[in-house]
């Protein structure tokens, strides 16, 4: 295959950016151009055409299925500019920061050996593997009590729910 790509590299590559004039797109119908000449290699027939033709066949059809494919992709259009969009930033750091104080008040509430576990997840971001090789407890337990924890924590925070101060509509 190695001497296929040598040989034949820049005829594929010739052909393929005749097609598509992305550079990235071209890499890639170039490489989908050598993995289908990989798989059906059995069907080339010298009688019927040489290496050259065959494979520069190949890679033309790779080329024109790609930018068939790319012309049936819906068209995106940019978003509008952010200055005109609407931004309740004030409204919802009040949410935010009345959520973050109630989930730190219950996190507290929590076992320390959970909220121990808490910390080592949220705030040092360590995977349960990392966090069951810290602590020595099983794998297992660790998933356990994270889970029992969090929903604790889900439960306190609806049961004082209705103590959540006034937040104004985003609408």
């Amino acid at each position: 295959m190695q001497d296929c790509i040598s040989r034949y590299g820049g005829l594929v590559w010739s052909i393929a950016e005749r097609h598509v004039r992305d550079r990235s797109s071209t890499e890639d119908v170039v490489q989908e151009t050598f993995t289908d000449l990989w798989k059906s290699a059995n069907r080339y027939n010298p009688a019927i055409a040489t290496e050259v033709t065959f494979i520069g066949m190949l890679a033309r059809r790779r080329a024109i299925d790609f930018v068939r494919k790319a012309s049936r992709r819906p068209q995106l259009e940019p978003l509008c500019p952010s200055d005109t969009l609407h931004h309740p930033d004030s409204m919802r750091s009040d949410a935010v920061r009345w959520e973050g104080e109630a989930a730190r008040k219950a996190l507290k509430q929590l076992p320390p050996d959970t909220q121990e576990l808490f910390f080592l997840h949220f705030d040092e971001g360590m995977t349960h593997p990392e966090i069951s090789e810290k602590t020595g407890l099983p794998l297992g337990t660790v998933k356990t009590r994270l889970r029992r924890g969090l929903i604790e924590v889900r439960d306190i925070l609806r049961r004082t729910g209705g103590s959540q101060p006034s937040i104004p509509s985003l609408s």
